[in-house]
């Protein structure tokens, strides 16, 4: 029996359900609770995402399965130069259709729609811890190009305000420390019970 083949369509109204079905999977898969993932995926804001000028979304099936999804925003590839770019917001294959071409078909799909949209680039946010993505991703072509680092205004607000840095203790002298502290317990007589 030959492999399946992955085949991708462009999310419109009839294909909103199978899409945010794969959304929660993907939303709990990430440490969403299924309760968060429910209310966030039916109070509408996925539809009215999905319906943006400037949002396309893509499912792969296979096996007339849902298998992943992908989903593109138009944009810049800075505020300061207008170069069109195509943005990858989320991509996500479910684990059962990993490794069968599932993202590769998806990303296929990207840059044909790049291509549309008349955008040279097309570009991906990929968390820095992920190595596998990480790794899919430079095999296609994709380099690094800033590290994207995010806090909380509140945090930044205390840390602006002259927060108090935590003292930091160089290996050195944790080692130095170490070795200290072995030295006075070979010196030490030992203890006899009485």
């Amino acid at each position: 029996m030959g492999r399946s083949i992955a085949t991708v369509q462009r999310v419109d109204e009839s294909l909103h359900s199978p899409f945010i079905e794969l959304w929660i999977t993907h939303r709990i898969e990430v440490g969403t609770t299924p309760e968060a993932a429910q209310r966030l995926a039916l109070d509408g804001t996925l539809r009215n995402a999905l319906q943006r000028n400037d949002v396309a979304a893509f499912i792969a099936f296979v096996d007339n399965r849902p298998a992943g999804y992908l989903v593109l925003s138009d944009s810049t590839r800075s505020l300061l130069v207008d170069s069109p770019c195509v943005s990858i917001d989320m991509l996500y294959v479910d684990p059962e259709h990993r490794r069968l071409g599932v993202g590769r078909v998806l990303l296929a799909a990207a840059s044909r729609y790049a291509d549309r949209q008349g955008a040279e680039h097309v570009a991906s946010l990929v968390p820095a811890q992920d190595r596998d993505a990480n790794r899919f991703f430079a095999r296609l072509g994709f380099v690094p190009e800033t590290v994207r680092r995010v806090t909380s205004s509140a945090t930044l607000q205390r840390k602006l305000a002259g927060e108090p840095r935590p003292t930091r203790v160089a290996i050195d002298q944790v080692m130095a420390r170490r070795r200290d502290l072995r030295l006075r317990r070979r010196h030490q007589p030992p203890q006899v019970a009485g």
